[in-house]
């Protein structure tokens, strides 16, 4: 599937490689950082699309030297032009370089769309000390009744793999991964240029999320899970 990506089907269909969404990402990725208490100098994500999450990361720790490793030709000449003194990134997959061993991996959106995730999970593992994953929390009551949810996403966007919030963390745990925090994003809630149905499903969506979080993920979905693990 590694074709779609460094070929030009998937900015064909995606032609923003959803530099709109971010902004938010990168709040939250900031947010679990500093709640933390991390302490670092370098931040690398991988798959970083046209760079927007390191940009936005950049203006809030400015301390840091940030990398960004792409395999789409595509999406790393759009990147490449908004370099700074602190951003660099590079057509290449980070698997495969010899480039050390980074502070904090961001994983954002990724795993989802890799034929062998767990393979990749774990030949990430030594590339960083920290890591912080966004996993899209594709799998809810609502989304397998319904069904076209989740083959929208296998069309549209590639997602080959779907989780809920315990088999995430369960893979990352099986990869070799120690979990040091993990909390809920309001992914359908908060991201702009949502579908009408997102749009209908908030108020039944926060209603009952502020009743029971995890059954409210689980039945309805519309929510991604940020994980911070080592």
């Amino acid at each position: 599937m590694k074709e779609i990506y460094e070929g030009n089907l998937y900015a064909e269909r995606n032609p923003t490689w959803h530099e709109e969404d971010s902004p938010w990402k990168a709040k939250h990725i900031e947010g679990i950082i500093r709640k933390n208490g991390l302490s670092f100098q370098t931040i690398c994500e991988v798959g970083c699309g046209t760079g927007e999450i390191l940009l936005n990361l950049e203006r809030s720790f400015p301390q840091a030297r940030l990398f960004g490793y792409e395999i789409s030709p595509h999406a790393y000449e759009r990147a490449r032009k908004k370099e700074t003194d602190a951003v660099t990134f590079h057509l290449k997959d980070l698997l495969e370089e010899d480039s050390g061993v980074f502070d904090v991996l961001v994983i954002a959106d990724v795993i989802e769309h890799v034929e062998d995730y767990i393979k990749f999970l774990k030949d990430l593992k030594p590339h960083g000390r920290y890591k912080v994953f966004h996993i899209p929390l594709d799998l809810s009551v609502q989304s397998v009744f319904r069904a076209w949810p989740i083959m929208g996403l296998r069309a549209n966007v590639g997602h080959l793999h779907y989780f809920f919030k315990d088999t995430a963390l369960a893979t990352l745990e099986a990869c070799g991964y120690k979990i040091i925090d993990h909390q809920y994003t309001a992914s359908r809630l908060e991201l702009p240029n949502q579908a009408i149905s997102s749009h209908l499903m908030k108020l039944p969506r926060r209603a009952l999320y502020s009743v029971n979080p995890d059954f409210a993920v689980r039945l309805l979905g519309g929510y991604s899970l940020l994980v911070l693990a080592e």
